[in-house]
């Protein structure tokens, strides 16, 4: 009489590895390729306009009030500072245009001063936020 030696089943598992390193592999291509906004960090009371165009790549925004403060980042500068804070934010993340969000009761001089020292910092295009009218 013979026999028989059963086996023992191995047990179906799933291999996760595959999966996971997908994730992370789609975990990091949308690290490097998310844009992060440098709002100024308060809200002005912006001019109405009637033709508004809103440019699609802008990332950084320099607010002035009425008073004649100037936002930018969320944390109040000299306006003698904004070369050197747009460089420093320029080196983290390069962009060809700043939106200037001046106060419609801010000083005109004021804001000659800030789009001069954008023009300083290397950037040549420039655009003032207003509201639909």
């Amino acid at each position: 009489m013979a026999r028989k030696v059963r086996e023992e089943e191995e047990e179906a598992t799933i291999d996760m590895t595959p999966m996971l390193d997908i994730v992370f592999i789609m975990l990091i291509f949308f690290i490097v390729t998310t844009v992060f906004v440098k709002e100024a960090g308060i809200e002005v009371n912006k001019p109405g306009a009637t033709q508004i165009v809103l440019p699609k790549n802008a990332n950084i925004f320099i607010a002035i009030t009425d008073d004649g403060d100037v936002w930018l980042d969320k944390r109040e500068i000299k306006v003698d500072s904004i070369r050197a804070n747009l460089e420093r934010l320029l080196a983290e993340q390069p962009t060809d245009i700043v939106i200037i969000q001046a106060d419609e009761d801010a000083e005109h001089g004021v804001v000659m001063k800030v789009m001069d020292q954008v023009k300083a910092a290397g950037i040549n295009r420039i655009s003032v936020a207003a509201k639909g009218a």
